[in-house]
C-alpha cells in the first residue's frame, strides 16, 4: 500500500504539490507568527519588569494590605544575608517610601518619595535610562523627580522645593529639597508623583536605618522566578511575604493573555479556510479517482486497504512539507531571537507605552514549534474522513461505471 502512494503522489502531481505547498506555508507562518506574538509579549513583560517592578518582591505580610510604617522590614540585612545564599539571584536592594506634601513658589502636589541606593537601583530598574535632563546618581538633598511632577510643580533643574511629611518614628520631617535630575519611564502615573533622593540622606531625615518599605529582587533566568521565590520564602522569617511578578502585575498577565487569545482566534480563522481548501481540492481529486479505486476493489483489495493508500498519500505530503517548515520556521525564530528586527525611534514613539526598547524579538521555543505542527498535522489527517467515507460508499461495480 505504501509503494501505491509514493505512485500516487507522483502521478497526481497537481494535487500533490498543492498539498504540500498549502501545509508548508501554513506551517512555516503558524511557527512564525507565533514566536513573534509570544517575543512581543515576553519583551512588554521584561519591560514592564525592568521598569521599577523587579521580578520579586518581599514585604512584610500586611504591609500591601495596611501600609504605613508599623508594617517595615526592620531588619534589611536578615533578609540580605539569606539572599546571598540563594542561587540564581542576580542583584537586589532595598526601597523606603514615604508619601508627603511638595512645595515649590507657585505650586504643590502629594508626591511618593523614596530612599534608594542609586547604584544598586540602576542594576534593578530602567530610572538610570529614562533619565531626562539633570544627573541621575543624586546626593546630599538631591531629588531625581518624574518629569511629569516636576512640570505640575512648575520647576526646573536646581531649583528648591520644600517636602513636608512624617519620619518612620511618626515625628515631623521637613526639607528643602533641590531638583537635580528628571526622568520619563512612560508610566504616566508614577512620572507625575514619584521622586527619589539617596539612601543616605533619607535615611538620616526619616530615621530608616537598616528598614526598607520592600526589598526588590532580579533573577538570572525569568522561567526559573518562581522555584526561586519558593526558596526565598522558606529562608525568610514568617513575618515576610513573597510576591512574584504574577502577583504584582496581575493586570498586565492578563492583557498578555487576552493578546495571545485574540491572537490565536485570528489564526485559527486563517487555518480554518486552509483546511476546507485542502479538503475541497483533495475530495475533488478522491472523486475523480472512484473508478480507480473500484478497480481496485474488484481485484480484492479492501475498503481498509483504500484508506491506507489515502492515509499513506496524506502522511507523506504532510509529514515532507512538516519537516522542512519545521527546519525554515524554527531557523527564522532563532535567527531573529539572537538577532532581533530594530525599529529605530518606536521607543521614543511608544514611552508613554512603557516600550523602552526599539528591538522586535522571537521567542524560539521547541515545544511551542512541535505544537504549531501538531495542530496542522491534524487538520490535514481530519481533512481525509470525508472523502474516505465517500469512497466507502460506492460497490466495486460503481465504483467502476463512476463518471
Amino acid at each position: 500500500m505504501f509503494k501505491l502512494a509514493i505512485k500516487n503522489i507522483f502521478y497526481y502531481k497537481g494535487r500533490s504539490i498543492t498539498t504540500f505547498l498549502l501545509t508548508f506555508f501554513s506551517a512555516t507562518l503558524f511557527i512564525i507568527f507565533v514566536s513573534f506574538m509570544h517575543g512581543s509579549h515576553k519583551t512588554m513583560l521584561h519591560n514592564a519588569l525592568k521598569v521599577y517592578t523587579g521580578t520579586i518582591q518581599i514585604y512584610q505580610k500586611d504591609y500591601r494590605d495596611e501600609g504605613g510604617y508599623d508594617y517595615l522590614i526592620f531588619d534589611n540585612q536578615k533578609v540580605f544575608n539569606s539572599l546571598e545564599k540563594i542561587k540564581g539571584i542576580k542583584s537586589y536592594t532595598s526601597r523606603v517610601e514615604t508619601f508627603g506634601i511638595a512645595s515649590s513658589k507657585n505650586n504643590s502636589s502629594a508626591i511618593m518619595l523614596t530612599g534608594v541606593d542609586f547604584k544598586k537601583e540602576a542594576k534593578i530598574s530602567e530610572l538610570k535610562n529614562a533619565l531626562k535632563t539633570g544627573k541621575y546618581n543624586t546626593k546630599s538633598n538631591c531629588l531625581y523627580m518624574g518629569e511629569d511632577l516636576a512640570k505640575k510643580l512648575n520647576i526646573s533643574l536646581d531649583h528648591e522645593l520644600s517636602f513636608v511629611g512624617s519620619a518612620i518614628d511618626y515625628s515631623f520631617a521637613a526639607d528643602i529639597f533641590k531638583l537635580c535630575g528628571t526622568f520619563k519611564t512612560g508610566m504616566y502615573e508614577f512620572d507625575n508623583s514619584s521622586a527619589f533622593l539617596n539612601r543616605e540622606y533619607f535615611d538620616g531625615l526619616f530615621y530608616s536605618q537598616n528598614a526598607s518599605s520592600y526589598i526588590v529582587i532580579n533573577v538570572n533566568d525569568l522561567d526559573k522566578n518562581n522555584y526561586i521565590a519558593s526558596q526565598i520564602s522558606k529562608s525568610i522569617g514568617k513575618d515576610l511575604k513573597v510576591y512574584t511578578w504574577q502577583d504584582l502585575m496581575k493586570s498586565m498577565v492578563e492583557l498578555v493573555k487576552v493578546d495571545s487569545i485574540f491572537g490565536y482566534i485570528s489564526m485559527a480563522l486563517f487555518f480554518m479556510v486552509i483546511f476546507f481548501v485542502i479538503l475541497i481540492y483533495g475530495f475533488i481529486n478522491i472523486s475523480s479517482r472512484v473508478k480507480e479505486f473500484g478497480v481496485l476493489k474488484s481485484i480484492g483489495l479492501r475498503d481498509i486497504d483504500i484508506d491506507k493508500i489515502l492515509i499513506y498519500e496524506i502522511l507523506i505530503l504532510t509529514l515532507s512539507a512538516i519537516v522542512i517548515a519545521i527546519c525554515l520556521g524554527g531557523s527564522i525564530a532563532y535567527y531573529f531571537e539572537i538577532n532581533p528586527i530594530v525599529i529605530e525611534g518606536i521607543s521614543d514613539m511608544y514611552k508613554d507605552y512603557g516600550i523602552i526598547s526599539d528591538t522586535v524579538p522571537t521567542d524560539f521555543d521547541i515545544f511551542t514549534i512541535f505544537w504549531n505542527v501538531s495542530l496542522i498535522f491534524s487538520l490535514n489527517i481530519l481533512s481525509l474522513i470525508y472523502p474516505i467515507y465517500y469512497v466507502r460508499t460506492f460497490t466495486p461495480v460503481e465504483a467502476m461505471r463512476h463518471v
